[in-house]
Formats: structure tokens, C-alpha cells, sequence
């Protein structure tokens, strides 16, 4: 069942949730909920695509799993786990049962098989630890789930993340297959520092967000930062789209806008004089060289 009645339902909802956003990134989202296929969010660092996320689970009150891909993740860390030191304090605890059954055996052979007999009880689900990919599988809440910075793992496990998407089902050697309760919503985020499968991207929905225009912006500052003054908030927004037209190192992102604003709210600023500027500039901008370069060039 659709958990949005329009785009404009989604759009009034996200807003609800303090996320402003036009009909270009919520129709993607919106489609993802209708078709029931993952929606993969592309664009620089700072943009919101997280915050995609995690907004559309508060929207409609699901439960939020989030699998953080760094490079070197694996199946294990993405999926599950066997608890072996519980197996192991299971067993210690258990060991006279253990003797007891094995007292019967009157070859080796005959041993192994018992152990073998006994083998669903240590390798049962009291034993498994989920990772976020099959605790999002056998979640019985309705469940959105963030892969992010997929563009930090390597091939191999995005070929992985094909296999459990397509399906979204899981085969255990020990257990047999684990079917979806129900489906999550799936939302992948990238950076785009690396170029994701074209078999990724055909199996996903597709969202790219960049930097807001100085309308989106100033909407979202007046939203975030209801107490800051109008002329204020529109010399901020100026100053920061002009600094990202700048040949800075790192473009500020728009939580860094919003952090800001805050900051020159708690300094009870007036307008972005120069002296307010070289006392607050770095919260904006994160790099020595980039401070320098905006206030020698004035960027405001």
C-alpha cells in the first residue's frame, strides 16, 4: 500500500519534518515508495541526501537501519554474524549433556554423527547476530533502510548488495533461507568518488541533488533559523552561494550554512561586517587556506 497520496502529499510531509525540498527531489521519492524499488541519491557531500532518509522514516514512523560502507566492508559486517563466544559459553555450560551423549558412542564415527544431530542447537537464531542488511530482512516493522556512502565499498561487495536487493531474502548454510517479513524502503547515497556498476544503477531509481539555489536556501535558512533577521539571513545566503562559485577546496554544505546562521544568531550579529566575518568565517568554511582565500578576496 502507498504510504503517499501525491508528490505534493510527500512534499507537505517532508516539510512537516523540517525538510525543505521542490518536486525534483520528491518525485524520485515518491516513485520509490509507489514502484517498490530502491532509490539511489548521488551528489556532493553536505546536499541532504542522508537526511533523505532518515526524514522519509519519521515521516511515516518506520524504523530507520543504516549500514555505513567504509572501504574493506564485507558480507560479514553487512549481513550477519555467528556469536561464537556465546556459542562457546553455551557449550562450556552444557559440556556434562555433552559428555552424557557422547557417552553412547562406541566409535569416533559414531561421536561425530551425534554432534552432528545436535548441531541445529548451537547454530539456531538465539545464536545469529544480525547486521543491518538482514536485520532490515527480518524486521517485522515496516523499515527504511540507508546504505550510505556506497561509493566507499569496493566491487565485490556491490555485486553482494545486487544479489540481497534483488531478492531480499538471505541464504544461511545452517538456518536455510531467510525471506523479507516485509519489504523495506531502500535508499543508497554516493558521493560519486568512485563510478557505481551500471547493474547498480539499473536495478535503482535515481536522485541527484546538488548545492540549492539561493530561493531553495534562503527558504531552508528561514526554516532552520526562524529567529534570524530576514536582511541577515539574505546576506548569508548570498555570501555562501558566492563562496561555492569560488575556487575553495570544500564547498561549504548546507548544514554548514545552517550551523552558520546559528552561530551568527548566538553572536548577535547585525550584518556581516568585516570583523564579524574574520571572528565567524570558520564556522563555514573547514580549511586554513580557504578562510584566507575568502577573506582576502571578499567574497561576500
Amino acid at each position: 500500500m502507498p504510504n503517499f497520496v501525491s508528490v505534493e502529499d510527500l512534499i507537505e510531509r517532508f516539510e512537516e519534518q523540517g525538510y525543505i525540498c521542490g518536486p525534483q527531489v520528491a518525485t524520485p521519492v515518491f516513485l520509490m515508495d509507489r514502484l517498490q524499488k530502491p532509490l539511489l541519491v548521488e551528489g556532493p557531500p553536505g546536499v541532504g541526501k542522508t537526511e533523505i532518509a532518515k526524514t522519509l522514516a519519521t515521516a511515516l514512523d518506520f524504523r530507520l537501519i543504516r549500514l555505513q560502507c567504509y572501504e574493506g566492508i564485507d558480507e560479514s559486517k553487512a549481513l550477519y554474524e555467528w556469536e561464537y563466544t556465546k556459542q562457546l559459553l553455551y557449550t562450556q555450560m552444557l559440556k556434562d549433556r555433552i559428555g552424557e551423549l557422547l557417552a553412547a558412542a562406541s566409535t569416533l564415527d559414531e561421536a561425530v554423527e551425534l554432534l552432528h544431530a545436535q548441531e541445529h542447537a548451537f547454530f539456531s537464531r538465539r545464536f545469529l547476530l544480525p547486521r543491518p542488511l538482514l536485520d532490515a530482512i527480518l524486521s517485522p516493522l515496516p523499515t527504511v533502510l540507508l546504505i550510505d556512502e556506497v561509493d566507499r565499498s569496493d566491487d565485490e561487495f556491490e555485486s553482494f548488495l545486487l544479489e540481497v536487493l534483488g531478492e531480499f531474502q538471505v541464504s544461511i548454510p545452517e538456518l536455510g533461507t531467510l525471506q523479507a517479513v516485509q519489504r523495506p524502503l531502500v535508499i543508497l547515497t554516493s558521493n560519486a568518488n568512485r563510478k557505481l556498476s551500471e547493474a547498480l544503477r539499473r536495478r535503482c531509481l535515481y536522485l541527484h541533488i546538488d548545492y540549492p539555489d539561493a530561493d531553495q536556501e534562503s527558504r531552508i535558512v528561514r526554516h532552520k533559523v526562524p529567529h534570524m533577521p530576514k536582511q541577515l539571513a539574505d546576506q548569508v545566503v548570498r555570501f555562501v552561494q558566492k563562496v561555492r562559485r569560488s575556487p575553495v577546496r570544500k564547498a561549504p554544505s548546507i548544514s554548514e550554512t545552517l550551523d552558520w546562521a546559528v552561530a551568527l544568531v548566538a553572536l548577535n550579529a547585525r550584518n556581516l561586517a568585516p570583523d564579524v566575518l574574520k571572528s565567524s568565517l570558520s564556522v563555514l568554511l573547514k580549511d586554513k587556506e580557504d578562510i584566507e582565500r575568502v577573506l582576502r578576496d571578499g567574497a561576500g
